[in-house]
């Protein structure tokens, strides 16, 4: 099949995806779990990393620290790497938006998923993660450089 035959190529496919590193600590059980108290206070942290691989490869991990307080005490300590190896076909500007924007949101849902499931197999309740705002995380990554006075008409 010559070239001009073969299908486009779509711009962003994700190859694998896989819990690189994972350590859920519940630093108080059993005691913690006889007691009867409210709902945790959440606190949630999450980064990006992106390293090429070869090619059109790249490697991107979703770095995850969740910490659940209860009663002054510490309910859990999550964390989680959730990596993806993507090919990108997209021009050269495009490459780390992509990597840090729409690989992260194609990824998202199986890594919220793993946390979830991670946190009912420890006898925690399921925690479902509120959707991330991936763009907002490029953005404050990379603020816009203002503009030169341009008073050209």
């Amino acid at each position: 099949m010559s070239e001009e035959n073969q299908p486009p190529r779509p711009p962003v496919m994700v190859h694998h995806q896989y819990i690189r590193d994972l350590s859920l600590e519940i630093p108080h059980a059993p005691e913690i779990f006889k007691q009867n108290h409210s709902e945790p206070k959440i606190n949630i942290s999450v980064d990006i990393n992106a390293k090429h691989l070869e090619e059109n490869l790249f490697n991107v991990e979703l770095v995850f620290h969740l910490e659940g307080d209860v009663s002054e005490k510490k309910l859990f300590i999550l964390e989680m790497t959730y990596g993806g190896v993507a090919a990108l076909n997209v021009p050269q500007e495009h490459i780390e938006p992509v990597l840090m924007i729409e690989v992260p949101h194609l990824m998202f849902p199986y890594a919220r998923q793993a946390i979830s499931n991670i946190m009912g197999s420890g006898g925690l309740p399921p925690l479902m993660l509120n959707p991330i705002d991936f763009v907002g995380m490029y953005q404050a990554r990379h603020p816009k450089q203002p503009q030169g006075n341009d008073n050209t008409h």
